[in-house]
């Protein structure tokens, strides 16, 4: 599984951004992919997963400004963020793991991308 994310940088508060995530996945794996961020001093949490019926889970600060989709064509998966605080300040992290929502958003993702900077100010 490798993921790579794209799409950080830098807003000003109330701004938006749309992270992407691009997942080459073979065809026999049957993972998971979620959004996660690392603040600085801070562990790293779950943001938001999409499972494949189409159930979004959010983390409950990010509920209502932050929207996750995907593209299964193109095995994309999208963070549309809107009305950015600077609590959102972090390292944006695409993970992958075996269980779906809630499981992989805390502590269920194995596998992680590089992660891209958002920096809200």
């Amino acid at each position: 599984v490798q993921l790579v994310e794209s799409g950080g940088g830098s807003v000003q508060v109330g701004g938006s951004l749309r992270l992407s995530c691009a997942a080459s996945v073979d065809t026999s794996s049957h993972v998971f992919i979620g959004w996660f961020r690392q603040a600085p001093g801070k562990e790293r949490e779950g943001v938001a997963t999409i499972r494949t019926d189409g159930t979004t889970f959010y983390e409950d600060s990010v509920k209502g400004r932050f929207t996750v989709s995907q593209d299964n064509a193109k095995n994309v998966l999208y963070l549309q963020m809107s009305a950015l605080k600077p609590d959102d300040t972090a390292v944006y992290y695409c993970g992958a793991g075996y269980v779906p929502g809630w499981l992989l958003l805390r502590g269920g993702a194995i596998f992680w991308g590089q992660g891209t900077q958002v920096t809200v100010s």
